[in-house]
């Protein structure tokens, strides 16, 4: 396989996995385990996942000169996770997925006055329509809740904290190091509200929460590798396939089916996406060429 075509299979099965795990959040939410039960499953996944560095190379994992830093990724991983699990409560599956998207839109407002990048016209306009598309979704006489649009809204925002601080601290800690801090500081902040919040658990919701707790956390090494192998404006527009998986889902489990208005606007949204995305993608490019800006 050609690196694209690997990048491209890579993250499509990431997309896969982000559906697997809209469902699993719908379901425990229906089946009625607390949000907080299920970031802090979530959050003991990740460090799972980091269990076996932690255990060859001992606390040397988390060394960093910027742990201030790693408590602001850590936090925005807690807020981002509790907002958009959340968000499924209210909202359809394919709406609350679609509604995430918009986290690009607002790491591109945030990214020139927090890190100093020039947005050109391309993100600017990608931002303009996602922000329309939102507006279509919430028209007049819209059935689509409030409540979830400002928690999944939330989540986004949120989620630039994510995308931020791991740009600056990629370019000097270890990956490992970065999800070993988000392990720790998810973990230790959702625990009090897992056990403030704690209902009993049959098999199968135990079942459920450790399978988003394993497999999960593994989205972030499938999308890493995808681009390890592949460019980057050849395979970022494979993470939106996870919108088919998600509607689906919805309507195969829960008979949700989006109303034509809520569909215009998810397009819109999309389309925003898609193109703040490329844009992106082409900026990134442009800064590891030789002749690029970023040299």
């Amino acid at each position: 396989m050609s690196g694209n075509l690997r990048g491209g299979a890579l993250m499509a099965v990431a997309a896969v996995i982000f559906a697997a795990e809209a469902l699993a959040i719908r379901l425990m939410t229906a089946r009625g385990i607390p949000v907080e039960m299920q970031v802090f499953a979530r959050s003991l996944g990740q460090l799972f996942w980091v269990a076996p560095l932690i255990a060859r190379s001992g606390l040397a994992v988390f060394r960093t000169t910027r742990p201030g830093l790693h408590l602001l990724r850590g936090a925005s991983s807690l807020l981002t996770w509790g907002l958009y699990y959340a968000s499924f409560g209210p909202l359809d599956l394919a709406t609350a997925t679609v509604l995430s998207f918009t986290n690009v839109m607002f790491t591109t407002l945030l990214a020139g006055p927090v890190l100093g990048e020039r947005v050109d016209r391309w993100r600017w306009a990608g931002t303009i329509a996602g922000f329309v598309g939102v507006a279509v979704m919430l028209r007049p006489g819209t059935t689509v809740s409030t409540l979830g649009v400002a928690l999944a809204l939330a989540s986004a925002v949120t989620w630039c904290g994510i995308t931020l601080s791991s740009r600056v601290l990629a370019q000097q800690d270890r990956n490992a190091t970065i999800m070993a801090w988000v392990g720790l500081v998810t973990s230790a902040g959702s625990a009090p509200f897992a056990v403030m919040a704690w209902v009993p658990l049959g098999v199968f919701d135990c079942a459920v929460l450790m399978a988003v707790a394993c497999i999960a956390p593994g989205i972030i090494w499938l999308i890493t590798s995808a681009y390890r192998f592949g460019e980057a404006s050849a395979i970022a527009p494979f993470q939106y396939l996870r919108l088919i998986f998600v509607t689906g889902f919805g309507w195969l489990f829960f008979q949700e089916v989006p109303d034509g208005w809520t569909w215009a606007g998810a397009v819109v949204i999309l389309t925003g996406a898609l193109i703040v995305t490329l844009a992106e993608a082409r900026r990134s490019i442009s800064q590891k060429s030789p002749e690029g800006p970023g040299n």
